[in-house]
């Protein structure tokens, strides 16, 4: 039973000086590309409001995406039960 014990060890002091002698750099985007910024759709807070205004908006923002998901979801099932009416009918 100490056997596989010992083997773990060795194999994570051979994995911990294995990961020591590599020397990796990781360069870092200086600034996010423009079109992914467009793309992601979040906004800066808004620090000269309330944060009574802030929680408001952002409620709302969650309650349309919550709503547009809903829609999305009901024209699918839809479209897909459009689809299967004529082949259950056979």
């Amino acid at each position: 039973m100490h056997d596989w014990k010992s083997e773990l060890d060795a194999l994570v002091a051979e994995t911990i000086a294995f990961a020591k002698s590599m020397k990796v750099e990781i360069e870092r985007p200086r600034s996010l590309p423009k079109e992914a910024v467009e793309r992601g759709g979040l906004s800066a807070p808004d620090y000269d409001g309330s944060e009574r205004d802030e929680i408001k908006k952002r409620v709302e923002s969650f309650k349309a995406n919550q709503e547009r998901f809903m829609r999305e979801r009901e024209e699918y099932a839809n479209s897909l039960l459009r689809r299967i009416r004529p082949i259950t009918k056979v």
